[in-house]
């Protein structure tokens, strides 16, 4: 992986929106064909994670079934990583993770916090959560 690429991945608090922005291409659970989004990534502990608004998802439903992707990164450098979803087990890792996930969105330098406070409980409930590991 080269330098811009890691530099890419090393978001943090303070990170725009524009550098979380990324999409990912993943393999449809039913139709298993290639399905592209826009979706947003998130540190902690120097790991890459996925999520999103609590609710149902097709990407997160895409991945269980098919858990190798195409990790697009589109700003700043462009690069198409391949990586691998890994669900995190047990509640309090996803609690762990998310908390620290919400605390970000939830910062004064977020650029989500025009949506509103992020519920932790919500999230837990509701959200998916992928740990993302990149091949190479």
């Amino acid at each position: 992986m080269d330098d811009a690429v890691r530099r890419a991945l090393e978001i943090d608090h303070a990170s725009p929106a524009r550098d979380r922005t990324i999409d990912i291409t993943t393999t449809g659970a039913r139709s298993g064909e290639p399905r592209r989004i826009e979706t947003w990534f998130y540190r902690v502990d120097g790991r890459i994670y996925l999520s999103g608004l609590p609710g149902r998802r097709g990407w997160y439903a895409n991945l269980l079934a098919n858990p190798a992707f195409t990790f697009h990164l589109k700003h700043g450098v462009q690069a198409d990583l391949a990586a691998v979803a890994r669900t995190v087990p047990g509640e309090a890792e996803r609690r762990r993770i998310l908390t620290q996930i919400l605390d970000d969105l939830n910062g004064a330098m977020s650029p989500a916090r025009s949506t509103g406070p992020a519920e932790l409980e919500k999230w837990l409930a509701g959200s998916p959560l992928i740990e993302v590991e990149l091949a190479g």
